[in-house]
């Protein structure tokens, strides 16, 4: 089990529905990547394909499928690069349409995230609701947790994958205006909540009539933001993570007079609420 990780937060801009342009892009800014050491290499939501679609059927006829040609080539990409890579894409599986990351290992297609909360906005106007689950994958970069832009929102999300021993969690994101405030605090809020190391890789420039801010970040498990990209600049965000600071929940500020562990210490007989669905009042309003 590896101690360290030196992951890499991509920024780009996609090229709507341009699926082998946006491969190629992919492909030299892993390259990048590589040479400067980096293991895991995290890409934005919908990289491949682009994300504003007018609806379900023009997002079906560039949807990438788990064992087409594109797949194929972030596999040989992995394999020639020595780096597991995490893909954002359109993905078809039959007529089913989803929001989803493709995790790659130099072996091939690792894991499949489909992204389970779906706002009204481009792809997941149209898309089918992820069919799960959340799930940790254990490799040789570290335990990864994948979730997917509003995701991020909901906190039970980055508590359940904590709780399934995540070290990494990765967000693919497509950030538009009107998304400054969760840019700016939740990486970091989680990151305090789970004390997990926290990745970030979102788009910049304009697509379907929406801007996209940036601001891919990376936040170690402590709550200090490492690194934080512009607004308008593809960029390539790398550094090392400690994978030994998750593991150990327990904070200690002085020995028996100041320590806290925000897992340890949860009461969980109290969140009775966050497993009834629907909640008493939840949907009002």
């Amino acid at each position: 089990m590896a101690d360290k990780v030196v992951v890499a937060s991509v920024q780009m801009e996609p090229i709507f529905g341009r699926v082998g342009e946006n491969l190629e892009k992919i492909s030299s800014l892993s390259r990048q990547a590589a040479q400067t050491g980096a293991q895991l290499v995290l890409f934005p939501e919908c990289a491949l394909t682009g994300y504003c679609f007018e609806s379900r059927q023009e997002a079906l006829s560039v949807a990438v499928e788990t064992d087409g040609e594109p797949t194929k080539r972030l596999s040989q990409l992995s394999k020639d690069l020595s780096v597991w890579l995490i893909v954002g894409t359109a993905e078809r599986s039959g007529d089913n349409l989803f929001n989803s990351l493709f995790m790659i290992s130099p072996e091939g297609l690792s894991w499949v995230y489909r992204k389970i909360h779906l706002p009204c906005i481009g792809l997941d106007r149209f898309a089918d609701a992820g069919d799960g689950p959340l799930k940790v994958v254990s490799t040789a970069v570290g335990r990864l947790g994948l979730h997917i832009c509003y995701d991020a929102i909901f906190p039970e999300v980055a508590r359940v994958l904590t709780l399934d021993g995540a070290e990494v969690l990765c967000l693919a994101t497509n950030w538009p205006e009107g998304a400054r405030p969760i840019a700016q605090f939740v990486p970091i809020t989680r990151t305090l909540e789970n004390r997990v190391h926290y990745v970030v890789s979102n788009r910049i420039g304009t697509e379907g009539g929406f801007r996209f801010i940036g601001h891919s970040q990376i936040v170690d498990a402590d709550g200090k933001l490492r690194k934080r990209a512009g607004e308008k600049e593809e960029t390539i965000l790398i550094e090392e993570l400690d994978l030994t600071v998750p593991r150990n929940k327990r904070i200690v500020f002085q020995e028996g007079k100041y320590e806290v562990n925000r897992v340890g210490d949860r009461r969980p007989e109290f969140y009775r609420l966050l497993t009834e669905s629907p909640a008493p009042s939840a949907t009002k309003g």
